[in-house]
């Protein structure tokens, strides 16, 4: 057997972190992985978890002092960030770690929406982290997985409340006409499709998008609609409104930087724009972006696509309901 590919995840039990876990740990691709996690959660529940699926797990601040870092991550070949949005600037003094610590590829905290500078705040933060990857020459591979299926069907709920279990309110909304191309992910394959860009020498110093599906979100009702046998009730977001939003927001994170409230109406309305508007959640903008194709690296590759996603969450609604009366 060939030896194993050491990969060390900060952030390993979080919402992103599980899938990408997940999807190493099922690869062909012998993967040895680390989960690096806070002291205060070292001995939490989903880290025993880990534990009892030959996943080592390490204490260690992200904040503290660099060489505490570097020897954690000597011998490791592939560091992945999967942080919480507060963190992400954690990831500088990782990079700077990683770097001094020899490890062959850093995968920065993106596995979102491409797209370009000036358009979303969050966008913004992840290509200025790049940027400092990029100043060290440290070998890198950034990943982007589109939208995730699931978060789409908010967009559309069903009366019958068999959705209701993946329900986001701010996605309860179309944007602009409903007409705009988008790239989605289902949650199940975003750690495989992750482990596979990874274990491929194609990819490193590359940006890669995964996507199953590129829909608009009016054919992602009808597709809802088609499979549940049920109208639901659009509410379609103008440009006029989007934006209007955006500068009420803009306006309100002026007056006061740690109004969250106001960061998150800006973020919300940025990404409204950005995928709903300009359509810059395509394979084709990414390409034009400099990114690779993940069905185009892997014409093989059979994932969840919109319709099966409707499909399973769905029975996920109805045993979730069946649960409660029982």
């Amino acid at each position: 057997m060939d030896a194993p590919i050491k990969v060390a995840i900060f952030g390993g039990t979080g919402q992103t972190g599980s899938l990408i876990v997940d999807g190493l740990l099922a690869s062909s691709t012998n993967f040895e992985i680390f989960n690096i996690t806070r002291e205060s959660s070292f001995h939490s529940a989903s880290n025993e978890k880990l534990r009892a699926r030959g996943v080592t797990v390490i204490k260690a601040d992200t904040k503290g002092p660099k060489q505490d870092l570097v020897e954690i991550l000597q011998g490791i070949d592939i560091v992945i960030a999967a942080l919480h949005f507060n963190a992400l600037l954690d990831q500088v003094s990782l990079a700077r770690a990683a770097k001094e610590a020899g490890v062959g590829r850093f995968v920065p905290c993106n596995f979102g929406t491409p797209g370009i500078r000036g358009i979303n705040l969050t966008n913004d933060l992840k290509l200025d982290i790049l940027d400092q990857v990029l100043t060290l020459h440290l070998p890198y591979t950034v990943i982007d997985v589109g939208w995730w299926s699931q978060e789409a069907l908010s967009a559309a709920p069903l009366p019958s409340g068999r959705t209701s279990h993946w329900f986001l309110e701010r996605m309860r909304i179309i944007p602009g006409d409903g007409n705009v191309k988008c790239a989605f992910t289902s949650t199940a394959d975003i750690g495989p499709y992750i482990a596979r860009v990874l274990a491929d020498p194609r990819t490193l110093n590359q940006k890669v998008l995964c996507c199953t599906d590129v829909l608009t979100y009016n054919e992602v009702v009808d597709i809802i609609e088609e499979e549940s046998g049920e109208k639901t009730q659009k509410i379609y977001k103008s440009a006029e409104k989007i934006f209007e939003d955006l500068a009420a927001g803009k306006a309100a994170l002026e007056a006061n930087p740690e109004d969250w409230e106001a960061k998150f109406k800006v973020i919300m309305n940025q990404y409204y724009n950005s995928y709903g508007l300009r359509g810059d959640n395509t394979p084709q903008i990414a390409k034009y972006l400099g990114y690779l194709d993940f069905q185009e690296l892997y014409p093989d590759a059979k994932g969840e696509t919109m319709r099966m996603v409707v499909q399973s969450v769905m029975q996920e609604g109805l045993k979730a309901n069946s649960d409660i009366k029982h």
